[in-house]
């Protein structure tokens, strides 16, 4: 009997859903998305892991938004536009790192990945 060829390419992990706590468990600061209630430790590890991975998935978006939105209010062409001082006050950023949000958003921009092309989850 032939042996199974190895996959090349690992298969991607999709990350879980982030899903809202109800406000009296998110009120508890012992209650994390029911993690506390998981016994088993190997159980423990995977929803723990696939949290972890849906935190990061999800900061990586909310920044590319953030700095096409950057990009967008600091666009010459405004008539509002916001100065990268402006938008750092907003953001809560240092205006050095403002700047590098705007030229990040513009290449974001340049490369067609506008708010109408990012992908969803």
């Amino acid at each position: 009997m032939a042996e199974p060829t190895p996959r090349q390419d690992p298969p991607r992990l999709r990350p879980a859903p982030l899903l809202f706590e109800p406000a009296a468990a998110a009120a508890d600061p012992e209650h994390f998305f029911d993690l506390e209630s998981i016994d088993d430790p190997r159980a423990l590890l995977e929803r723990a892991t696939e949290l972890t991975l849906a935190f990061r998935a999800a900061t990586d978006r909310a920044v590319e938004f953030q700095a096409l939105a950057a990009a967008q209010l600091a666009d010459p062409r405004r008539f509002d536009r916001l100065t990268t001082a402006d938008i750092a006050e907003r953001a809560q950023w240092t205006e050095d790192y403002a700047k590098k949000m705007v030229e990040f958003g513009r290449d974001l921009l340049r490369a067609g990945e506008g708010p109408g092309s990012v992908d969803t989850l």
